[in-house]
């Protein structure tokens, strides 16, 4: 018997012996077939109750066991330690922005590197679900470096609807006037992307306009568009840079007209446009979204965040973003502009999934150690999986979710290997639901590099070139020279130019950093996993 102090300080007694029992009774299937297999259940039926999904092989994070063992310094999971939790987030901004920096003959910031925006940047290929949830996909391949793996867990919402078939919208712009959006690509680009929304949104859906600067103010109430998109037109061309940055009072008011102007029946969004350089009022997010936390709470208004500029305040949006139960984006063009107010846009103004968490258990008597690549920000406590008053991931029609694992198979390995379950919120009912997945050691064991799925080479050579970026090493790892070769050769392979962009960010980053010529293989040996 073991007694433990858990991640918010519960003292609780297990006994491994208990906990198979437990899973046993609860119908646990450990499958050996390399398909994943998916099985959906409405939480209601099962109870509901807080606490880790069911799953073979243990109920505590890889990544932060206590007690753990150290094999050359990297801390082994001990049973029961053997689940992964954490929020679903399809944020791209870090990726947009790296790209920017990149492209302005920067390495970005280590701090504003997350690689699961990366790997989101990215179309995936995944099955859909026909209604609202979630499609659980598992896959993998040989990482390249002895006994490594790269499992990756996608999840996928139904397909958005076309621009007619999608509920209304109310949204409430907030738009950032201060001095430092002067710069070309900040004010210029927010209004030309305005300018395209306003295009692309329909008659019956409705807008209003806030700018802020030292103060802030409205310039359009809450606007059915039908017959008042010169109007609109009109608000956005007036708008001129001036004075301080002052992003409390500009979310502050712009919660408050998109409470009084709510639509109801409608998708109703707050959309913050900004460099997110807040010098002016609160400038921390916490003290930001206390302000607003009714409105959120009572109303359900989520916050999209789009930002812009060469100097980006980009903790402070995702901090913002991520706790005003919303998403970010990044532009630094027109042409992403359209791919976010025109092609994603339904994704970005519509819910299909409120809250939603991913809960990730590996088998102990196939995995040795696995580690989460990315999601810090948003790990969430493995007991706190099916408390449904602890914050998750907001998801719209359209989104795919993707989490990489690298997993180290014990020597001779065979079998069950991990079990994904998602659990989210009906956003009308607050119901919750839940979809699990699996995969085998048979699914995982083929090689990465010329393999038959060319969107997971795309996935590890985001993930790859994300944790080059923070200083990272990961089991299997080549260089940024050959990791650029193999971005070209993808981009050729699947006719995606995200790709071919992909290849030409890691090539500036390689040139950066003084390469040229680097076509080894990296990869950490197993103690530089941690």
């Amino acid at each position: 018997m073991e007694r433990r102090t858990g991640k918010y300080g519960a003292t609780y007694v297990r006994t491994w012996h208990a906990v198979l029992g437990v899973l046993l009774a609860g119908g646990v299937l450990l499958t050996g077939c390399s398909a994943t297999t998916t099985k959906e259940n409405s939480a209601m039926d099962r109870g509901g109750a807080p606490g880790p999904a069911p799953a073979a092989g243990g109920v505590a994070d890889g990544d932060g066991a206590k007690g753990a063992k150290k094999q050359g310094g990297l801390r082994e999971s001990a049973p029961p330690d053997y689940l992964s939790t954490f929020a679903l987030d399809v944020d791209t901004a870090s990726y947009g922005y790296a790209r920017r920096t990149l492209a302005d003959g920067n390495l970005p910031e280590p701090a504003t590197v997350r690689p699961e925006e990366f790997v989101n940047s990215f179309r995936q290929g995944y099955r859909r679900p026909a209604g609202n949830g979630f499609t659980v996909n598992l896959d993998g391949a040989r990482a390249g470096a002895d006994g490594w793996s790269l499992v990756r867990v996608g999840l996928a919402t139904r397909a958005a609807p076309a621009r007619d078939e999608r509920p209304s919208a109310a949204l409430t712009f907030v738009v950032d006037i201060s001095g430092s959006m002067a710069e070309p690509g900040r004010l210029d680009l927010v209004k030309k992307s305005l300018g395209i929304l306003t295009d692309e949104l329909r008659d019956d859906d409705s807008v209003s306009l806030v700018t802020f600067s030292d103060k802030a103010k409205t310039l359009l109430p809450m606007t059915r568009l039908r017959d008042h998109r010169g109007t609109i037109r009109d608000r956005v061309d007036s708008m001129e840079p001036t004075d301080s940055t002052n992003l409390e009072a500009g979310i502050r008011r712009g919660y408050d007209e998109a409470v009084d102007g709510r639509v109801e029946g409608a998708n109703n969004r707050v959309v913050l446009l900004s460099d997110a350089l807040a010098n002016t009022g609160a400038t921390d997010a916490e003290a930001i979204l206390e302000r607003i936390g009714s409105a959120r709470r009572e109303y359900g208004i989520t916050l999209f965040g789009v930002g812009v500029g060469s100097d980006y305040g980009d903790a402070l949006m995702e901090q913002l973003t991520n706790k005003g139960d919303g998403h970010t984006t990044y532009i630094a063009d027109e042409t992403q502009a359209r791919k976010v107010f025109v092609d994603q846009l339904p994704a970005h103004l519509e819910l299909t999934a409120r809250d939603a968490k991913a809960q990730v258990a590996f088998d102990p008597e196939t995995v040795k150690q696995f580690k989460l690549i990315g999601y810090e920000d948003r790990k969430v406590a493995d007991e706190d999986f099916r408390n449904d008053r602890v914050d998750g991931g907001e998801v719209g029609p359209g989104h795919t979710v993707t989490a990489l694992y690298a997993v180290h198979l014990k020597d001779g390995a065979a079998g069950h290997v991990a079990t994904a379950t998602v659990r989210w919120l009906d956003p009308k009912t607050r119901a919750p639901h839940e979809r699990t997945g699996s995969v085998a050691t048979n699914a995982i064991d083929g090689p990465l590099w010329g393999g038959d799925s060319k969107r997971l080479q795309v996935t590890v050579v985001a993930a790859y070139f994300a944790d080059a970026l923070r200083g990272g090493r990961l089991p299997g790892a080549p260089g940024l020279a050959e990791l650029a070769r193999r971005a070209e050769e993808l981009a050729s392979q699947t006719e995606d130019d995200s790709v071919r962009k992909l290849a030409t960010a890691i090539g500036q980053a390689n040139r950066l950093k003084g390469g040229g010529g680097d076509n080894g293989t990296g990869g950490a040996p197993e103690g530089e996993i941690d």
